[in-house]
């Protein structure tokens, strides 16, 4: 493959998120949306039309075969991430994967066995830590001096919250799909850290388990060797707080870790606070994209910033949280997948 070829895709989920990722990837010359994969005919045509795409898939396995299709963006439930992932890497499929990577931490290394041992590039699809608001971040913490803490809050009432407390269980609170808001939304307050300090020494964690068995909220503090960081998140309740990186020279604040569209760096001695956002208009969906295509086109099998590694990390440390708060997911059975 050269610099001009394109990336044939194939779509797995066909919710509002595969709409915002082929938005994005229209972005980039050299995304081809060739198929899409549906349980039902009727869904698949429908959103075939919608998007003109040439073509249906009713069964994984033949889209997995199929000649038609380099990789596959995977948009399913949490709980089919990992054998999904797996069944197109097993078909030499370069895959990227919708946020969490898998359900579980066990799940992940088997996703990261399939890539390695079928030389393909797997890549969550973690979106804010390829933007350019997220390259800023990274550029400037070195005029923090020593940094001291990261917070980040990601709280956010969800409809689909009201049904529950009609009795009504929607898809977004069921532990059979390994959701819940540790999985959903916690993890973009989790990622981001991880990314740019590592892996925490401790993980303290406490919360509010619904009575379907996942969690509705919770606030986590880590431990690291000369910091602290403590992340809130939320699917009962709503939040106004930013995200912000301390240091004993000053702060960088950001108005919110999902999508970051103002970033500002405040010293503590001198000078008032300065707008480091960068200026872009591209689809907030087009990076995560563009830097999975990169791999491909490269011969590189995994990112440097959402790489391998920091996915794993993140879904061990979701592990710990869940075991913390008591929240168990079907998946996380040893003879699951």
């Amino acid at each position: 493959m050269n610099k001009t070829d394109k990336i044939r895709f194939g779509v797995i989920g066909t919710n509002f998120i595969t709409d915002w990722v082929i938005a994005g990837g229209r972005e980039d010359a050299r995304f081809e949306l060739a198929a899409v994969y549906s349980r039902t005919e009727e869904t698949a045509r429908a959103f075939a039309a919608k998007h003109r795409i040439p073509h249906t898939f009713t069964s994984l396995e033949a889209m997995a075969e199929s000649s038609l299709i380099d990789a596959a963006y995977i948009a399913s439930p949490n709980f089919l991430h990992a054998r999904q992932s797996i069944l197109m890497m097993e078909h030499g499929k370069h895959v990227l994967c919708e946020k969490p990577l898998a359900s579980n931490a066990r799940e992940a290394r088997r996703m990261i066995e399939a890539a390695q041992a079928n030389g393909v590039v797997l890549m969550e699809a973690m979106k804010p830590t390829l933007t350019p608001g997220f390259r800023a971040v990274q550029e400037n913490l070195s005029r923090l001096g020593a940094i001291r803490r990261y917070f980040s809050s990601y709280c956010q009432y969800s409809s689909r919250y009201d049904k529950l407390k009609e009795g009504i269980v929607l898809n977004a609170f069921k532990p059979e799909l390994s959701n819940g808001a540790i999985m959903d939304i916690g993890v973009y307050t989790i990622y981001p850290m991880v990314v740019l300090f590592g892996r925490p020494k401790a993980i303290h964690a406490s919360g509010i388990r619904l009575y379907t068995g996942v969690d509705g909220q919770g606030g986590v503090n880590f431990e690291y060797e000369s910091m602290n960081a403590t992340v809130l998140y939320s699917k009962i309740a709503n939040s106004a707080l930013p995200t912000e990186i301390q240091g004993e020279e000053g702060n960088l604040t950001l108005d919110r870790i999902n999508i970051i569209s103002r970033i500002t760096w405040t010293p503590r001695l001198g000078g008032g606070e300065e707008d480091l956002t960068p200026g872009h208009s591209l689809n907030e969906y087009y990076y995560e994209v563009a830097e999975f295509i990169d791999l491909i086109l490269s011969g590189r099998k995994e990112s440097a910033v959402n790489s391998l590694q920091n996915s794993l990390i993140t879904l061990e440390i979701l592990d710990e949280v869940r075991r913390q708060l008591g929240v168990v997911f079907p998946a996380d059975r040893e003879d699951m997948l």
